[in-house]
Formats: structure tokens, sequence, C-alpha cells
């Protein structure tokens, strides 16, 4: 499932829920997009799976699909749900725990610094 692109090339992704099951005590995860400008990520967690603290030089855009997350900024820990949105700045450090079998899809931006407007 995993693909690598220029950015002039479409792509679309099916039957990704039934290729990314939630696996008993797993986290498993596919790159869906991955080329120069952006790469998209789907995960699957079941509950009580963590994803340790860590950070990307990318910024990154985080939605939840399904389920419920407690979702660690800056030591800051966030209870999230299927349709929330987390936007992480780069370098953010975050740590992830899902308090249920939880589907999130990140999407990860290569940033430049031009200045908020």
């Amino acid at each position: 499932m995993s693909h690598t692109s220029n950015l002039s090339e479409s792509i679309v992704a099916t039957d990704v829920y039934r290729d990314l099951p939630v696996v008993k005590d797993s986290t498993t995860s596919r790159v869906l997009v991955n080329n120069s400008l952006l790469r998209h990520v789907m995960f699957s967690m079941d509950t009580g799976q963590v994803l340790t603290e860590h950070s990307s030089p990318r910024a990154v855009i985080v939605n939840i699909l399904a389920g419920k997350l407690a979702f660690t900024i800056d030591g800051v820990v966030h209870e999230v749900e299927a349709g929330d949105v987390i936007y992480l700045a780069p370098n953010e450090r975050h740590a992830v725990e899902a308090l249920d079998k939880t589907y999130m899809s990140l999407t990860l931006v290569v940033a430049e610094d031009g200045g908020d407007k």
C-alpha cells in the first residue's frame, strides 16, 4: 500500500481499513502517500497501545478517524476522539496512548518558515 510519488502524480488509496485492521495488542501503520512535500500515514491502534514521546521535523496534522486517544503535547494530556484534529508544529515533542481501538491519519508536511501572515 505504500507508494512513493512525485507531486504531479495523483493517487487513490482504496480498502484502507480492510488492509489495516486493528490488531490485538498492536499498533500498525501504512504510508499512503510519500513525496517531496508531504507524507500521509494511516495508523490503527489497539486499546492501551502507546507511541512513546517523539518529534518530527515536519509540521503534522493528525485526524482522529475512530476511537479515542490520550495525546500528550509538551507535557499536557489532551483526550481526543473521532472527529478531532491536532496540529503539531515542527519538532514538537508528543506521545500517544490509545484509550480505545483507534484509527488516525497523519499528514506530515515539509515546513519552511515563511513567517505567519
